[in-house]
């Protein structure tokens, strides 16, 4: 059961990988960005605490959340993250002998953790080299120990600030539209929690002009060990806590209209600790004050 409920946690951290705006460059003053997206996630198999793979009972995690970026100043953009509605669930258990049932499946519904942050463009949007720094702050809204055996999670019960700085570069090609950015990142994690350090890079290019965006992105999360085993719960197991992953990720959005558009993308882990073996999924509807 504590394997369950504590790989439910490594889950939140991709939500929130996932849902993250890359980039150095804030929002204009007065323009925005607005999501309606759904995140999933269904695996039968995860990573063990010395990066192996081992089976475990189907597990999902469905997020439906709004995201949203609004230019405060020419610098200064203020985002959110809410999953409004997050549902947790296992699969019946099955015996692979005797094909009896075990164990019958269940599911929690609520909301899930939210993202607050502010970001600040250190450079001009239009600098050779810009930069950014951004404070997110992770709020503990989603519910902990739901389910018959207290394993059913849709947030992770901690309170968490992260400090984040982004550079960037967007060559001028011509009609061939094209930017890379990377990010290094510190978490800092509390009710015994480890903290973390996270890194990626993200490439995009436009074609048809610029109405499709093809995007690759691939992050890394490493922790430093110094929270307790099982966060929190120091009798429970070391699978609570101190989970590391690297992800490879693809993402396309085509504009409809100059504003409206559709996004699909696709994340997987290369390799992990701690962490269900399995890719998500998400889709979205976004309106773009471009």
């Amino acid at each position: 059961m504590k394997i369950r409920q504590h790989l439910f946690l490594t889950l939140i951290l991709l939500v929130t990988i996932d849902s993250f705006a890359g980039g150095p460059w804030p929002q204009s003053k007065g323009k925005g960005y607005f999501k309606l997206a759904e995140w999933w996630m269904v695996a039968d198999q995860h990573f063990t605490d010395t990066g192996l793979k081992d089976p475990n009972i189907t597990a999902g995690l469905f997020n439906t959340s709004i995201y949203a970026e609004y230019g405060l100043t020419n610098r200064l953009t203020g985002m959110v993250y809410f999953p409004f509605f997050s549902r947790s669930l296992f699969n019946n258990q099955i015996s692979g002998t005797t094909g009896e049932l075990i164990k019958v499946g269940e599911a929690l519904n609520s909301i899930g953790d939210a993202d607050l942050t502010i970001k600040y463009g250190l450079t001009r949007a239009d600098a050779v080299v810009p930069m950014s720094l951004s404070l997110v702050l992770g709020l503990p809204l989603g519910e902990v120990g739901g389910g018959s055996e207290n394993a059913l999670q849709t947030g992770d019960g901690e309170f968490n600030q992260m400090i984040r700085m982004d550079i960037g570069k967007s060559p001028n090609t011509g009609k061939l539209a094209l930017y890379v950015s990377s990010y290094l990142a510190f978490n800092n994690r509390t009710n015994d929690f480890s903290d973390e350090v996270r890194s990626g890079i993200e490439v995009g290019g436009a074609i048809m002009q610029r109405k499709l965006w093809l995007i690759g992105r691939l992050d890394r999360l490493w922790s430093l060990k110094n929270g307790l085993p099982s966060g929190s719960n120091p009798t429970a197991s070391i699978f609570a806590n101190n989970a590391a992953f690297l992800n490879v990720g693809v993402e396309v959005n085509g504009y409809l209209t100059d504003q409206l558009g559709v996004s699909a993308g696709i994340t997987a882990p290369l390799t992990g600790e701690i962490i269900y073996a399995a890719p998500a999924y998400s889709v979205g509807v976004f309106y773009d004050m471009r």
